[in-house]
């Protein structure tokens, strides 16, 4: 255990998975290196299909770009860290080092929130009023949408960070998650900071429920246009059309609703439990999205067949 004396501190220490033992630190970091990989290479590549394919620039494939840019971005400041503590026995992260990840954790995860309620209000609008939806959501709307989406947590989490760095630490510099977040760096504060608790809790609130209240509402009213269709194919092909951002959608809310219903049910969690599960829920959107993208969505998934097909043909008639 580490511990300091003086009310600055200048590193803290990444604990990481509690209880988990010497024996299996180097094939967590392998398996972490793997899953940063597939984070990369697949939101790299989602990125690069539809900046490349001119008939992919469409409302719809741009969300998935700014989607796919957040999951990078995050796996990007999480991941890197957590390896290094359990490959190279590194666990020290400075102490603006471990703030500066901290910002950038809480405001990607709410920016993700955001793009997700812009995904949902693009399929609102093409199911319940397809004739208007050229003209109402161009790619210029979902550009200030998006652009709206990364600014707004960005710049409110700059005072959260802020008023965090200000706090002095007098005790334990143990961070026992993974990564930096506000909870896990303020409760080492030799201070009262349930003023600071609140205001970020007020703020991850609005940044997942709001987004939520309206997914929720977008879907129902899409659920109640496309049962009023009149036959069962012309149903199923209108609802294929929302099941890439569907599954994306429960894949980033569900495991974040049934953490906060457990906490408010009373359930509670041992520590190693909490923080894999956090690590889990945080980290595996990130690898599976591209996935969803790949073979849930038709241009995407035939561009791919179509570019992987041609290299083949031109690989095999290559002279030797």
């Amino acid at each position: 255990m580490f511990y300091t004396n003086v009310t600055r501190i200048k590193d803290f220490f990444i604990h990481g998975f509690p209880g988990l033992p010497p024996d299996y630190y180097g094939p967590v970091s392998v398996l972490l290196f793997v899953l940063y990989l597939a984070i990369a290479v697949g939101n790299i590549l989602i990125l690069v299909v539809v900046k490349c394919e001119r008939f992919l620039h469409k409302p719809t494939y741009l969300i998935f770009c700014h989607l796919a840019l957040t999951d990078l971005a995050f796996g990007t400041v999480t991941l890197p860290k957590i390896i290094s503590k359990y490959w190279f026995n590194d666990s020290i992260i400075s102490f603006y080092g471990c703030f500066v990840q901290m910002y950038f954790v809480h405001s990607l995860g709410a920016v993700h929130s955001f793009i997700l309620m812009v995904m949902a209000l693009d399929r609102f609008i093409a199911i319940c009023a397809p004739l208007r939806y050229a003209v109402l959501f161009t790619n210029t709307t979902v550009s200030v949408l998006c652009g709206i989406s990364w600014i707004m947590p960005m710049s409110w989490m700059v005072g959260i960070v802020l008023d965090a760095l200000n706090l002095p630490f007098c005790d334990s510099n143990i961070i026992l998650q993974c990564y930096c977040d506000h909870m896990s760096i303020t409760v080492l504060a030799c201070a009262n900071v349930q003023a600071l608790w609140l205001a970020a809790f007020g703020l991850a609130m609005f940044s997942l429920l709001l987004p939520l209240c309206f997914i929720i509402f977008s879907y129902f009213v899409i659920i109640v246009v496309v049962a009023r269709i009149s036959t069962s194919e012309g149903r199923t092909k209108t609802l294929s059309t929302c099941t890439p951002q569907l599954l994306i959608t429960l894949l980033y809310y569900m495991p974040r609703c049934f953490m906060y219903m457990a906490n408010i049910l009373g359930f509670t969690f041992s520590l190693p439990v909490r923080v894999v599960v956090i690590m889990v829920y945080s980290i595996s959107p990130a690898a599976v999205n591209p996935i969803i993208y790949c073979f849930k969505t038709n241009d995407i998934k035939e561009n791919l067949k179509k570019t992987f097909f041609i290299r083949k043909i031109n690989i095999c008639a290559a002279p030797e």
